[in-house]
């Protein structure tokens, strides 16, 4: 029953990290399904107060890592609040419009087409606000991963 209850946890923690690039996929929700499943299978016992608060700072951290990387990408490269929220849409929607390549696409003619129809800058403009989407999700990639890594070590760790 334990290797069972530990091919679940194993599983969950994957997919949370494959949430990393298809972020329709709840990635943190998938590391605490990970610590349920422990706590239902062997004991919540040995998960004290302080690991549940440590996992919860972490997670607003994560979704505060999130949003950051990407304002500080479309920000930094000259865009505007259309170009944010155009870029969050096609991260939304280019997996689905274009599977694989729509995760790393979407961002970016997102952030292009919000940034020339709602904000009427230059097509070189819009652009560079595209760049800064794309920029803004391979950071938030990279920080969220440590950031899940540093979630498991702790549950490692602690169990």
């Amino acid at each position: 029953m334990s290797i069972l209850a530990w091919i679940l946890i194993i599983a969950s923690f994957i997919v949370a990290f494959v949430g990393l690039i298809y972020p329709i996929i709840p990635s943190v929700l998938f590391i605490f399904l990970g610590f349920i499943i422990y706590g239902l299978f062997f004991s919540f016992g040995e998960l004290p107060w302080w690991f549940w608060v440590i996992q919860v700072l972490l997670t607003v951290l994560l979704f505060s890592a999130d949003t950051l990387a990407n304002v500080v990408g479309v920000k930094g490269f000259g865009g505007t609040n259309a170009g944010i929220w155009g870029s969050t849409i096609g991260l939304l929607v280019g997996p689905f419009v274009i599977p694989f390549a729509g995760i790393i696409i979407g961002p970016f003619i997102g952030a292009v087409i919000a940034e020339l129809i709602f904000s009427k800058t230059s097509f070189f403009k819009s652009l560079k606000a595209g760049v800064g989407s794309l920029v803004g999700f391979l950071t938030s990639i990279v920080t969220k991963g440590i950031i899940q890594v540093i979630m498991i070590g702790i549950f490692i760790f602690v169990i």
